[in-house]
């Protein structure tokens, strides 16, 4: 099933131009808006995979909008397109909950790894906040952020050694951290430490 898609820019050639490179990439593209506020709107009716937000826009800007679109609790990727003196907001845009941005102009060639990107970071947070939510009711506590970010900070420095040692695409090496936890009824935290002691590999 193809992954579906909202669009907020306000410069219209800019979104044509999205809206055409998504669909021949055989993405949905499921709403498209100028303004942030109704893309908050378009988010919350449409459930999309993605959204694409630019960072200046009228209603609200790209990283209010991000903001709302992570309050409202679903599991969307976002991605901000941004002018290359404004990448800056970079550090404000992650934690606004923005997980790629894109620097314009962009070309085809850079729209859809970003993407891709976006939306594999998302799956990867969302599993491990699956995780912890999930062996923080066994024991009976509430999940704290503070375990999700341990868990997030360490599982990512066992994909880059994967990558570096090991030749691994960043999904594959998240997918042998998974999986390896899973074989050994641990968490991916345990994964990743063997990993990062040197104790375990592919």
């Amino acid at each position: 099933m193809s992954r579906r898609v909202v669009i907020a820019e306000d410069e219209a050639i800019i979104r044509l131009d999205l809206k055409e490179i998504l669909q021949d990439e055989g993405y949905d593209v499921v709403g498209e808006t100028g303004r942030g506020d109704e893309a908050v709107e378009l988010v919350r009716s449409h459930q999309p995979d993605l959204v694409i937000l630019d960072v200046k826009m009228p209603g609200a800007d790209g990283l209010s909008a991000a903001r709302s679109i992570r309050d409202l609790g679903g599991k969307v990727a976002v991605l901000i397109l941004t002018a290359f003196s404004q990448r800056n907001l970079i550090d404000e845009a992650r934690d606004a909950g923005v997980v790629a941005y894109l620097v314009k102009p962009f070309q085809r060639a850079e729209l859809v790894p970003a993407i891709d990107r976006a939306v594999t970071r998302c799956e990867q947070e969302w599993a491990i906040d699956a995780e912890v939510t999930t062996a923080s009711a066994v024991g009976n506590a509430l999940p704290s952020a503070e375990d999700k970010l341990e868990t997030r900070r360490m599982v990512d420095s066992a994909k880059s050694r994967l990558m570096e040692q090991h030749g691994l695409e960043e999904s594959d090496a998240f997918a042998f951290i998974q999986r390896t936890a899973m074989g050994q009824r641990t968490r991916m935290i345990e994964i990743a430490r063997q990993v990062l002691e040197g104790s375990l590999a592919p």
